[in-house]
């Protein structure tokens, strides 16, 4: 006789008759368990999922990323979204939520970035590094340095401080071990000697200006006012002009009557005279005859 092959049950379960139990696959939910019937099985829609095989689960909805939560992968039929922190936070193991992500102080630079998972990994400013401000990007910065021949060293770098270097305005050339020439320095005092000069000439510049200025406008309003004064005086009349007109006018009104006087004073005169004269000559006649 043949003996009848049993084939392995994955569901571990059977139907009333027998059968084997089917699964639902990966984004595909229960919609019917099995039992006096086959299982049946539905595909997942509206933002829900099901990842596993199964003859018992359903369709699951969807997780939603909120709060302080990004999604990382979208939800799919098969699997679900993937919530992380947001950006500059991270999950913190300890608190059992997102975190602000840690800041590097001055002095130190960023050796591994905040993420998601884990916080940022802050490293000390060493062998000629630095980094003078905050930050939880910046990793610590090289010192700068300064041009042997064209340049002086203002301040040393720091681990929280950049070096300063500023230009060499004048000086003296030597030659150094090995043959090329090498700018030297006066010093630092002497360097910023034409600094402070141009500074002193520019505000002495700026002080005559002004007084300048001053005295030109205080000319103008001067001449102004004298000019005001002329035109007022030209405008008016004053009774003492008016008095001096007058008396003129009678002054040269006597002259003339004195000079009407004197002509016929001596109108008189020489008429008195002729008579005179014709007096003799009458009577010289009348003894003639």
């Amino acid at each position: 006789t043949e003996r009848a092959v049993l084939l392995p049950c994955d569901s571990g379960q059977y139907t009333t008759s027998g059968e084997c139990c089917k699964e639902c696959p990966p984004g595909e939910g229960v919609v019917k368990k099995c039992g006096a019937t086959q299982t049946v099985c539905a595909q997942c829609l509206d933002e829900t999922f099901s990842e596993n095989y199964s003859h018992t689960e359903q369709c699951r909805p969807c997780t939603q990323c909120t709060g302080l939560m990004r999604m990382e992968t979208p939800c799919t039929d098969s699997n679900d979204a993937r919530c992380v922190c947001n950006y500059n936070y991270f999950y913190s193991t300890v608190s059992g939520r997102c975190e602000p992500c840690t800041v590097c102080p001055v002095g130190q630079g960023v050796f591994s970035h905040c993420d998601h998972d884990h916080d940022t990994v802050c490293e000390e400013c060493v062998d000629e590094t630095f980094s003078d401000r905050e930050s939880s990007l910046e990793p610590c910065l090289p010192c700068t340095l300064c041009e042997e021949d064209t340049e002086i060293q203002m301040a040393l770098c720091t681990p929280t401080r950049d070096s300063v270097c500023h230009p060499l305005p004048g000086g003296e050339t030597t030659t150094s071990s090995a043959g090329s020439p090498r700018f030297l320095g006066h010093g630092l005092n002497e360097n910023l000697i034409p600094i402070y000069c141009s500074i002193l000439a520019a505000g002495a510049v700026g002080l005559v200006a002004y007084f300048v200025f001053r005295r030109w406008n205080s000319c103008k309003q001067n001449k102004q006012a004298a000019n005001n004064r002329a035109a007022t005086n030209n405008q008016m009349v004053t009774p003492e002009g008016e008095k001096l007109h007058s008396d003129s006018g009678i002054s040269v009104d006597s002259q003339s009557l004195q000079e009407q006087q004197q002509q016929q004073q001596q109108q008189q005169q020489q008429q008195a005279q002729a008579e005179v004269q014709a007096q003799p000559s009458h009577s010289h006649t009348q003894e003639q005859i």
